[in-house]
């Protein structure tokens, strides 16, 4: 025990001395929108989402997508890793068994005895001898620094950060399929939109070739009345493509290859946005899970640095066996042929220590660097909020004033076209308030669909999702 000491502390005093960080999880007190501790994180996504095909959706997502099952064995990995680590500070025990034959040179020292020793009278040693043998093996490294029990301590802890981990994507992946699948639904509307005004320059398009025939307007305005035409027509080819990548991208994030995706994009324009509760900010350290596994992340780091640090320490070990050893395979289970024996070994590192201390540093190192991750990843999840909660309001204001802007243009339209009518405008008056009314109620379904996004991310900013 004496040397042992001595050791420790000879090892320890040279031990290289490295600089420390404290990590600073501290959080504004509040949001900007008040201090309510209510937190639509705390709901359940089958909750928050009350569309029954978006729930379907996620919940095959949920099942079959390929890359949070790649994930689950990730955490199968770690959950491996965690049984190997708990082992090694446990003793190793064997069976072993054997046999053989050895033949010794005469010239030897165990030749010449051979020559000379008789096992009974009249009979020496037989040549060649042979061996058998049979029985336990057992080495042991006594943990006394606790370097194998915090390895395994490391490795529970990753185990828990890759559970977090797993949690996060799932909530990326909830509100990844649910901006989709509000994009599908905002796509079918801009496409009625369109065909709704293909149909009304059709219908316009006949009357001003009606009036050219009277006399009443140039070949010029039967000309940009068809042009206008043929680019509406073009805007619905592009919707529709754009519509099939959705749907696909929606076939991939659920993990089949193709088949119909139901929705409700009827009712796009009725769906309601509830207020957001953001609570207070430091629950964002209890609900974000990239936040707790960064947090986990780095205390598995600290865990490493003092494993690193136990290396310069020395390290005990016990070996033994027990078993029974014979030339005869008759006299192997004679108590004259049992065996045993048992060593210790105390082995410091004193010469050489550079890889070491390389480790040890690097160990620190990237402890430090797991200090600056979480901070970010702290700082980051607050500003999400914070820009989630500024797009809330600002788009709830947006699509209002789109609104009265699309209503008071769709009145343009029916005056325009009565007054072109009865000749009293010109035709350029017609087709720049049709364009102007079409592009603001696609911007109005645009605006909408932004809306939806800021109430999928800031429940995913939130943390939300995952806690299913």
């Amino acid at each position: 025990m004496a040397a042992i000491c001595f050791a420790a502390l000879l090892c320890g005093c040279i031990t290289p001395r490295v600089s420390v960080k404290q990590e600073n999880s501290t959080v504004p007190t509040q949001f900007a929108s008040g201090s309510d501790t209510s937190n639509i994180a705390k709901l359940n996504w089958k909750e928050y989402f009350s569309d029954e095909n978006l729930i379907a959706l996620i919940d095959t997502a949920l099942k079959k997508n390929q890359e949070l099952n790649i994930t689950l064995q990730e955490i199968e990995i770690s959950r491996n890793e965690v049984r190997a680590r708990k082992g090694e500070y446990l003793p190793f025990v064997g069976l072993q068994a054997g046999a053989g034959i050895e033949k010794a040179g005469r010239f030897t020292r165990n030749g010449a005895v051979d020559e000379n020793l008789e096992i009974k009278p009249g009979t020496r040693f037989p040549e060649p001898l042979n061996d058998y043998m049979f029985g336990l093996t057992a080495s042991w490294e006594i943990d006394i620094w606790k370097k194998l029990r915090n390895a395994k301590k490391a490795a529970v802890v990753r185990y828990l950060a890759s559970v977090e981990g797993k949690n996060f994507m799932v909530t990326n992946l909830i509100a990844e399929i649910a901006n989709s699948y509000y994009e599908l639904e905002a796509l079918d509307n801009m496409l009625a939109i369109i065909e709704q005004n293909i149909e009304v320059q059709s219908n316009g398009l006949d009357v001003v070739k009606q009036q050219k025939q009277a006399a009443k307007v140039t070949q010029l305005a039967v000309n940009r009345f068809q042009a206008q035409l043929l680019n509406t027509k073009n805007l619905q080819f592009e919707i529709r493509q754009r519509i099939v990548e959705t749907e696909n991208r929606l076939h991939f994030l659920t993990g089949v290859f193709k088949g119909n995706i139901p929705r409700s994009s009827a009712s796009f324009n009725d769906i309601a946005l509830d207020s957001a509760y953001a609570g207070i900010p430091s629950q964002l350290l209890k609900y974000r899970p990239d936040i707790r596994q960064a947090e986990l992340n780095l205390a598995a780091a600290k865990i490493d640095v003092k494993v690193a640090r136990a290396n310069f320490y020395p390290s005990f070990r016990i070996e033994g066996g027990a078993g029974f050893q014979a030339f005869n395979a008759a006299y192997l289970i004679k108590p004259e042929s049992m065996l045993y024996n048992i060593a210790g070994e105390l082995v410091a590192p004193l010469v050489n220590r550079n890889a070491i201390a390389a480790a040890y540093k690097s160990a620190n190192a990237k402890q430090i660097q797991e200090v600056y991750n979480y901070e970010r990843t702290i700082l980051n999840a607050y500003l999400e909020v914070v820009n989630q909660l500024s797009s809330v309001d600002n788009f709830a204001k947006s699509h209002q004033t789109k609104a009265e802007e699309v209503n008071i243009l769709m009145q343009s339209v029916t005056i325009s076209n009565s007054l072109f009518n009865s000749a009293r405008a010109d035709y350029l008056e017609v087709l720049l308030t049709q364009q102007e009314a079409l592009e603001s109620k696609m911007e109005l379904i645009e605006i909408k669909t932004k809306q939806l996004n800021a109430k999928v991310n800031i429940y995913k900013s939130l943390g939300g999702g995952w806690n299913f």
